[in-house]
């Protein structure tokens, strides 16, 4: 099944649309978060920033690898990867979109440097939050799902849509999907 957008969730295909020729887009199904299976389960399935839940589950910090960007307005989105500083083992792909009118000025430089895991960010900035998962995905992996990760070999993936609200505003988007 190719996921259709809700009217609750972010836009999937709309995230993907930002960065042409999306010929990486991933064939997902919705799931019940009673169906994401361990470890996936443990790695989405709550309402913490992923940077800090990735870094406790793999014992060591992330780095933000930017694969695109686009900018458009007053959004700024990247399509990215988050690796292990040790291993540089790839443990996120994400695409975020965030309206930076909810940012303060010292927050816009720091997403717009590209350097520092979007959590990361917000957290060393203060920055009142609350995520909201919407959607969690089973992800299909393919050729260009599993170039994410650096791998090859093919298998399921999960995944989840989310928004994080930022001083009560619904200021970013997410899609986030991870390996074990």
């Amino acid at each position: 099944m190719i996921f259709s957008a809700s009217a609750t969730s972010p836009d999937l295909v709309d995230l993907f649309a930002q960065f042409p020729p999306a010929d990486d887009f991933p064939l997902v199904t919705p799931v019940a978060p009673d169906e994401v299976p361990p470890p996936f389960d443990g790695l989405l399935v709550h309402e913490h920033h992923m940077t800090v839940t990735v870094e406790a589950y793999h014992g060591d910090r992330v780095d933000v690898r930017v694969l695109n960007r686009h900018i458009a307005a007053s959004h700024y989105s990247r399509k990215i990867v988050l690796e292990l500083q040790h291993s540089r083992k790839r443990v996120l792909f994400g695409i975020v979109r965030v309206n930076l009118d909810y940012c303060s000025v010292p927050v816009c430089a720091a997403i717009l440097s590209e350097r520092t895991p979007f959590g990361r960010i917000l957290i060393e900035h203060n920055v009142m939050r609350r995520i909201e998962p919407m959607v969690y995905l089973r992800v299909e992996a393919g050729p260009r799902q599993l170039a994410w990760f650096g791998s090859k070999e093919p298998r399921l993936l999960y995944g989840r849509l989310a928004y994080i609200h930022c001083d009560g505003q619904p200021a970013v988007e997410l899609f986030e999907v991870v390996t074990a």
